[in-house]
């Protein structure tokens, strides 16, 4: 479970610049939580504090009861992380990308060889998975930074727009392995702007604007308050008049 509390940060010389502020929601295990917002609206700042990445200015957020600043290596060993830098390593192949932070994490031997088989498999990299990544596509690189995020199995995942540069064949492919994580009890936090992902993945569903959470809740809580007919109506309301909704 992911639990934020107050989170705030801003950057700029004299902090002029409020990318999030004072945001709070929970994000349950067995269930995918949605960050929905327009570019700007503070989602990967939020997701790199929640990542250990960035240390956020005030208030308080927990990874299964660790606290990311307090805790933050703890936190790390059971986050898997999706960021909007893929930085693959361009002279490794795929299958070695994904090899190489399986042993950062600690793993080994068949044990590493057959996740990561199996996450070639899932995810539809059979193709490229020997080759190096240096010339692969955008969705290709994107795959692999999916796999790399998936390889330690584990039991937090954050996802910042997983699904830009892929094809629809492997936007459904992922689709369904996040739906797998979900069954499995895990907790995912997906970060996106475009809504048709969010409505198809999402069971709760956090919109933010201006740094600020403007309405939380599920997709038919959100068009009940708004009055709206859809969910993308609904967020054009909400994220207007800046409307909370309780969670």
């Amino acid at each position: 479970m992911i639990e934020v509390e107050g989170l705030s940060k801003a950057f700029g010389k004299k902090r002029e610049v409020k990318a999030v502020r004072e945001v709070s929601f929970v994000a349950p295990d067995g269930e995918i939580t949605g960050l929905l917002g327009p570019n700007g609206a503070g989602k990967t700042t939020l997701l790199r504090m929640l990542a250990t990445l960035v240390v956020p200015d005030a208030g308080t957020a927990s990874i299964a009861s660790l606290d990311v600043l307090r805790d933050r290596y703890a936190v790390r060993e059971r986050i898997g992380v999706l960021s909007d830098a893929r930085g693959l390593y361009p002279r490794l192949t795929a299958r070695e990308n994904v090899r190489y932070y399986g042993a950062l994490h600690g793993l080994a031997g068949p044990a590493l060889e057959s996740r990561i088989a199996s996450l070639i498999e899932a995810l539809g990299l059979t193709d490229i998975a020997d080759r190096r990544a240096q010339g692969f596509s955008q969705g290709e690189r994107m795959k692999v930074a999916i796999a790399r995020a998936l390889v330690h199995d584990p039991s937090t995942i954050l996802l910042d727009e997983p699904t830009n540069g892929l094809d629809i064949m492997s936007v459904r492919a992922l689709r369904e392995q996040l739906r797998a994580l979900r069954a499995a009890g895990k907790c995912l936090l997906f970060s996106s702007h475009v809504m048709q992902e969010v409505a198809a993945l999402c069971d709760r569903i956090v919109i933010l604007g201006g740094g600020q959470v403007v309405a939380q809740g599920t997709a038919p809580e959100l068009i009940a308050r708004s009055g709206a007919a859809t969910l993308e109506d609904a967020f054009v309301s909400l994220l207007g008049t800046g409307e909370g909704l309780a969670a």
